[in-house]
């Protein structure tokens, strides 16, 4: 498709995106001409969002190819489908697409993590075995088959406990367990979750596996940290404060670039990042490295091999007045990025909110929200009509706004101070409206 849009002239080699998401396109768009974008994409999502028509609309786009990515073998099956395509680099557009990424890249002969930390970073149970063994703090943790497992883990390990699949993204899930008695009630309503993913857009339909782990409830301060890493060697680092909503599930927030620390602790947050770098044999690309920091000790609780979600890509640029997106693609390509800052001009913040279960009648108060001092963005996550969940994953978030500041204090005072000026009305699906 789109041919085109380059009949007559020498097309550029391709930069592959495996994933459609509108955010990497729209950045991608920011330094890569237009028809020179291939999307890798799975069959099922490409029907189920309608990505045909949506990808004939965006000039950066080449081509859009369906390819089932997530099954076993599927890289090599589509290098030697594509064996002319040359592609100048390829990456992942989110979790799911990480492991193809980086089988396609070795493939092709491009940088990238490589296969083998790609497939320890997508398997947290894995990845716990590689980080203990490398000395990292780990929360106790074990894989389990059913809930009279997670029982006894709990009975093992007093206190409250996590269960969650190995291989899934954005809390989908995940369940904070307080007592044992509850093992039944959670291990049903996480396989639920895990198994109702294949009715969403943003999957295929096939079934998906969702292997358990069961850990340690870790308490204290969660932190991320971001990290562009060229051959093993960590060119840039950021540390990201983030904050969860109340309750039995981990939903995230809020987050905050940088994060608001000792220096003492910025640097052993990094310090223990390029740890897991180190011991995982990442080769070159992006580290999205979660913590929690328990009595002064960080605990590893997962890594990402790709650029993090949740906006938190906006914040690092707007704090560090960077263009992480095009140093990423370029270290993608064997190119070697201008020097990156070091440190932070600004603060930025992003908060999420949520929204009574329901479908929603209206939303008001976004010309307020956008008007908030150093408010960069605000956006919407639903609109009239749109039926919203209870909070069980990031899906679920209803609204966010962004604020770039002097300090982190007035960067989240801002975001929050927008997000409360939103008001999002719902009623119950049945029609009966809310009391």
């Amino acid at each position: 498709m789109n041919a085109a849009r380059t009949a007559g002239t020498t097309a550029p080699p391709p930069v592959v995106l495996v994933g459609f998401t509108y955010a990497s396109l729209l950045a991608a768009g920011d330094f890569q001409p237009d028809g020179s974008v291939i999307v890798i994409e799975e069959p099922d999502v490409v029907r189920k969002r309608g990505l045909r028509n949506q990808a004939a609309r965006i000039p950066v786009i080449r081509e859009l190819i369906e390819w089932p990515y997530q099954l076993d073998g599927s890289a090599r099956a589509f290098f030697e489908s594509h064996p002319g395509l040359a592609p100048a680099a390829i990456g992942p557009t989110g979790e799911y697409a990480t492991y193809f990424a980086a089988c396609l890249a070795e493939d092709y002969g491009l940088p990238g993590s490589g296969r083998l930390a790609a497939r320890l970073l997508r398997d947290k149970a894995l990845l716990r075995e590689v980080a203990r063994a490398a000395g990292l703090p780990n929360p106790a943790s074990r894989a389990v088959e059913g809930p009279r497992e997670v029982r006894a883990f709990m009975e093992a390990h007093p206190g409250a406990a996590v269960l969650k699949p190995a291989t899934f993204q954005g809390a989908v899930g995940v369940r904070i367990l307080r007592s044992a008695d509850e093992a039944d009630d959670a291990w049903t309503g996480s396989l639920a979750e895990c198994a109702a993913q294949k009715d969403g857009v943003w999957v295929p339909d096939r079934a998906v596996p969702s292997r358990m782990l069961v850990e340690r409830y870790v308490t204290g301060r969660l932190f991320s940290v971001e990290m562009l890493v060229s051959e093993g060697r960590v060119l840039f680092g950021n540390v990201t404060e983030e904050a969860v909503f109340p309750g039995a599930r981990p939903v995230e927030r809020g987050q905050l670039v940088p994060a608001d620390i000792p220096a003492d602790l910025d640097a052993l947050l990094r310090e223990q990042t390029e740890r897991v770098v180190a011991a995982t044999g990442f080769g070159t690309g992006a580290v999205h490295c979660q913590w929690i920091v328990e009595d002064g000790t960080p605990y590893l609780i997962e890594c990402a091999g790709r650029l993090p979600g949740d906006s938190i890509v906006d914040l690092i640029e707007w704090a560090y007045d960077i263009e992480l997106v095009r140093d990423y693609w370029a270290l993608l390509k064997g190119e070697s990025p201008a020097p990156l800052r070091r440190r932070a001009g600004r603060a930025a913040a992003i908060r999420f909110t949520r929204t009574p279960a329901g479908v929603v009648e209206r939303v008001e108060g976004v010309d307020r929200a956008c008007a908030v001092p150093d408010v960069v963005h605000c956006e919407v996550l639903v609109r009239p009509g749109s039926v919203i969940g209870p909070l069980r994953s990031s899906l679920d978030r209803s609204a966010f706004a962004i604020s770039c500041a002097t300090t982190p204090s007035e960067a989240v005072h801002r975001a929050e101070e927008a997000v409360g000026r939103l008001k999002i009305t719902t009623r119950p699906p049945s029609g009966t409206p809310r009391p």
